[in-house]
């Protein structure tokens, strides 16, 4: 991968490492600021429900913050966007689609397959 698009995906991948720190402070800022007393046992269930749909969205952002550093070190090593099974080019669309992604296509469709099997 050449340097211009290394420079192109640590920009992509700092955003995002920065959106997700951002919106990780908001929801805790929501959740210490919001003290609601709601009457109405309906209104408590739906403020539930949303609090952990919120929550369940961040553990998944929060699993998502050592990818993108891992991401961030295979750059600066010079190795980021190459498989890590097969040591071919990983590609540019799949890592658009995926910039953590350490596999690419082929690769990731044979780990999935063997996944497929072990579990059925």
């Amino acid at each position: 991968m050449d340097k211009e698009t290394q420079v192109y995906f640590k920009d992509l991948l700092l955003k995002r490492l920065d959106e997700l720190y951002s919106e990780a402070e908001k929801t805790v800022g929501r959740m210490t600021d919001n003290v609601e007393n709601l009457p109405d046992p309906t209104d408590r269930a739906t403020l539930e429900s949303d609090r952990n749909l919120m929550l369940n969205i961040r553990d998944r952002e929060r699993k998502l913050i050592p990818k993108i550093r891992e991401a961030l070190q295979r750059i600066e090593a010079g190795n980021f966007g190459q498989c890590e099974q097969c040591g071919d080019d990983i590609g540019t669309e799949r890592m658009n689609a995926r910039p953590v992604t350490t596999l690419c296509i082929e690769c990731k469709r044979k780990q999935e397959a063997n996944e497929r099997a072990g579990g059925a």
